[in-house]
């Protein structure tokens, strides 16, 4: 269904640097960044900056947790359009869809930009949100033991950010806390589209009783991304934002933050992790 994803998720760079003991110039490995068009149907939708690879799982992500297609079957192929100029190759990809699905451009109504450290901001409201996706069951709790587990399991499978110290991750993990796939990406949006996207391509669907772990802060499109995706528990390392919180409570979520070890916070959907209700404004 896909093809394979171009690679390229570090380069070389000269740099100087500076210490308190003297200058020395030297060379660096930093993340790759480079623009990658997204086209449905031959049509061009958007343009994201990304980390070069993954691009089919990143294209199919994209759309579904955009609210363009809602399952594997809405999607007949990805492919890395060879109809560009040579400078383009492997940066632009097009994805194929099911005869019976709305052409996402007249949807969308315009190509969008997105920028690496932003989904499409704006374009979506709480209330489109809301009319695409149902709010998540509760079908099953979280392994006590789990969590410990997840960012030390995450942090050994980030191979490009041990080189270069510029990427963020995202890992999807089953509630008994096993590793199912991670993504790294200069843009945490792209990374949890890449995780979606890869299940949709290997047809790992529905993502019922999954975890998804962000290695920085989580904001509204995270959870937005997650909610339409039918992940039912999100996790970060960093801090939630305000949005967030509202919007993993009223879509029935667990959202965790400041996991560190056996410390956490759970801002939303404390009935996955055995606990019993909270009040507003409280956190475990």
């Amino acid at each position: 269904m896909a093809t394979t994803p171009r690679e390229g998720r570090d380069v070389l760079v000269n740099r100087m640097a500076v210490r308190p003991g003297g200058i020395r110039e030297s060379e660096d490995r930093v993340a790759a960044e480079e623009p990658l068009e997204i086209r449905a149907g031959g049509k061009p939708l958007a343009v994201v900056m990304r980390t070069p690879g993954d691009d089919a799982a990143l294209a199919a992500g994209f759309l579904l947790t955009e609210g363009m297609i809602r399952g594997p079957e809405d999607i007949e192929s990805v492919r890395h359009c060879t109809d560009v100029p040579e400078s383009a190759r492997g940066n632009v990809i097009d994805v194929r869809l099911a005869p019976d699905v709305p052409d996402p451009s007249d949807a969308a109504r315009r190509a969008f930009y997105v920028t690496s450290s932003c989904g499409i901001c704006g374009k979506a409201s709480i209330d489109a949100v809301r009319m695409q996706a149902p709010p998540l069951v509760f079908s099953a709790t979280i392994a006590p033991d789990a969590l410990p587990r997840l960012v030390p399991a995450l942090r050994q499978a980030q191979v490009t950010f041990e080189r270069t110290g510029g990427l963020h991750a995202a890992g999807l993990f089953r509630f008994d806390g096993s590793l199912v796939a991670t993504a790294e990406d200069v843009g945490r949006h792209n990374a949890v589209d890449k995780i979606v996207g890869g299940r949709l391509l290997q047809t790992d669907w529905p993502l019922t009783e999954r975890l998804l772990l962000v290695s920085g802060r989580v904001g509204f499109e995270i959870v937005q991304k997650a909610w339409l995706a039918g992940i039912p528990a999100v996790a970060a390392v960093s801090a939630p934002t305000s949005l967030a919180i509202e919007l993993a409570q009223e879509s029935n979520m667990t959202l965790l933050g400041f996991l560190r070890g056996e410390d956490y916070n759970v801002y939303a959907g404390p009935e996955r992790l055995g606990l019993g209700p909270m009040g507003r404004g409280t956190s475990h």
